[in-house]
């Protein structure tokens, strides 16, 4: 798959943002091109404005702002190892501040383990088994 990067070279926006894999599909990448959720160099974009090498493509994903500088071209959907080839990731890393809290459990907290249940048993003896709850027995 060659890559084209000559610098007279133009392509729709919605289609480089497909051909990088950075939208599922085309019409995804259209959607957020009407959304306002994609930039080129400061500018609000139609999904048939043509991009060119060397302009910074900004995009607002989940809560997150993606940016890239384009480096090349691809005329199809190649494997992702070609694509990241097309652009330089400019994103700064995430604020670890923001990050969510990952909750961490106590030994001995939350759902007995197999070893509990079977020690809760020998100590409560026949009052820890399960009872009948079948109601036709009754």
């Amino acid at each position: 798959m060659e890559i084209d990067r000559s610098p007279g070279k133009h392509v729709r926006v919605d289609v480089w943002l497909w051909t990088t894999r950075m939208f599922k599909t085309r019409n995804l990448a259209t959607q957020a091109c009407r959304g306002g959720h994609v930039q080129v160099e400061g500018q609000r974009v139609k999904a048939a404005q043509k991009v060119s090498i060397g302009q910074e493509v900004r995009v607002r994903k989940a809560g997150t702002e993606f940016i890239w500088k384009i480096t090349g071209f691809i005329p199809t959907r190649p494997q992702a190892s070609i694509t990241v080839q097309c652009y330089e990731d400019l994103t700064p890393p995430p604020d670890p501040a923001l990050r969510g809290f990952v909750p961490r459990r106590d030994k001995g907290m939350g759902r007995p383990t197999k070893k509990d249940r079977r020690e809760m048993e020998k100590f409560l003896g026949d009052m820890a088994k399960p009872q009948n709850r079948d109601r036709r027995d009754h």
